[in-house]
């Protein structure tokens, strides 16, 4: 039996040698393309071809990619170069890294644990939730971070504006920066810089709606956050909060493109300067509805907006004049 496996081995050496062999005989004849003798040769990996660059010709559509299957969606997993798991998200005070044990009694097959081992499974939940949560850090940031991913769902913010907002809060929590400030404040306050950031606007008053703190509270800790780590933020323009109206409005797309028309010229003439941004795009908005036949009232834009009636007035008033606009109401 020993030398019928000694024999099998040898065998089985000689043909992975013959195949590799066969393998480097075919790169050398692919040297060069069989149809224009060109030798400028490209490899697309994701459809498995083969191809020459100058006249096109497939060379071989079955081409397999050697390396390695790695994947990063961070540069940390980069730099680690594995794929295992989830990605790291920052909007879990663990970064997604641990695990879960449910409260359901049941099994991965859905069938009810028994009486005998449920101690155990309790024991363990217990102890799991003791390791996620080990001290006063990762308390913080599970509380705040659920507060976060709580305001950001209320005001319908996509996943990278969060990841942005988590990014800021921990960089806060690094920095001390939370000392004597209520963890909402500081919460609000990273998510209105993270919104900012991302281009994704939402006015003090919005983010104030669904937090637990007011406007004033958070405008300040929003301004020592951005001073004490540098963010470096651009004023909101008036035409990031337009397509969000003119949604809520049910206004076509030649309507919002006039309202920002408006305001790209209100900026030439610099009439927009020490103006509430919300207000400038409130004001283009209901002059644009006018001119191309979808007239919506000042009340409705004032409501979508968060501005007064008078404000709204008193700003397509001074567009109207100052750009010449003739409005018929």
């Amino acid at each position: 039996m020993a030398e019928i496996e000694k024999v099998k081995e040898v065998e089985r050496k000689e043909l992975e040698k013959e195949v590799e062999r066969k393998e480097i005989e075919r790169e050398e004849s692919l040297d060069i393309c069989p149809e224009c003798g060109s030798p400028r040769l490209i490899r697309d990996y994701r459809r498995g071809e083969f191809i020459c660059q100058d006249c096109g010709l497939v060379i071989d559509d079955t081409y397999i990619d050697a390396g390695p299957e790695w994947r990063a969606f961070d540069s940390e997993q980069k730099e680690r170069r594995s794929r295992v798991g989830a990605p790291v998200t920052y909007t879990i005070h663990d970064k997604g890294l641990s695990t879960i044990i449910d409260w359901s009694n049941k099994d991965f097959y859905g069938k009810s644990i028994s009486v005998r081992n449920r101690a155990q499974l309790f024991r363990l939940r217990k102890w799991q939730r003791r390791i996620r949560i080990s001290n006063a850090t990762e308390r913080n940031l599970a509380f705040a971070l659920s507060e976060l991913d709580r305001m950001a769902s209320a005001l319908g913010l996509p996943k990278p504006v969060r990841e942005t907002a988590a990014v800021v809060y921990r960089k806060a929590v690094d920095k001390n920066l939370i000392r004597g400030r209520s963890i909402e404040g500081v919460v609000a306050a990273a998510l209105y810089a993270a919104c900012r950031q991302a281009g994704v606007p939402r006015t003090l008053d919005e983010i104030a709606t669904y937090s637990r703190v007011d406007r004033k509270e958070i405008g300040r800790t929003y301004r020592f956050i951005a001073r004490e780590l540098g963010l470096k933020l651009m004023p909101t323009s008036p035409t990031d909060y337009v397509p969000r109206f003119c949604a809520a409005l049910n206004l076509s797309g030649d309507i919002q493109k006039k309202a920002i028309e408006i305001i790209k010229k209100a900026e030439e003439k610099e009439l927009t300067s020490g103006r509430g941004p919300t207000g400038v795009a409130a004001a283009a908005i209901y002059i644009a509805s006018i001119l191309g036949g979808e007239r919506r009232t000042q009340r409705e834009v004032a409501e979508v907006a968060g501005v007064t009636e008078v404000t709204i007035r008193n700003r397509y008033k001074e567009l109207a004049e100052k750009l010449g606009i003739e409005i018929i109401l």
